[in-house]
């Protein structure tokens, strides 16, 4: 299995050059990356106030629970 066109390691690594695959494709993962990282923030955010709208129909808004909670506080008459 061949890393470059080199027969020998020995000598210097600026010669070597790079010893990885996709030589040069950096950029296309980190637009790729970026890219992703956006998306997910999106969808993850549509999903949680999806979740967050199902709660407030099932257990009531922020007033609605405000004043049960009042109801419940002892120190509150």
């Amino acid at each position: 299995m061949s890393t470059g066109n080199f027969e020998n390691w020995a000598g210097e690594i600026s010669e070597i050059g790079a010893i990885y695959p996709f030589v040069g494709a950096e950029w296309l993962f980190a637009i790729a990356g970026v890219v992703f990282w956006i998306w997910w923030h999106f969808k993850q955010t549509k999903i949680e106030n999806q979740q967050f709208n199902d709660d407030v129909e099932k257990y009531g808004n922020k007033e609605t629970l405000s004043k049960i909670v009042s109801k419940e506080d002892p120190e509150n008459p």
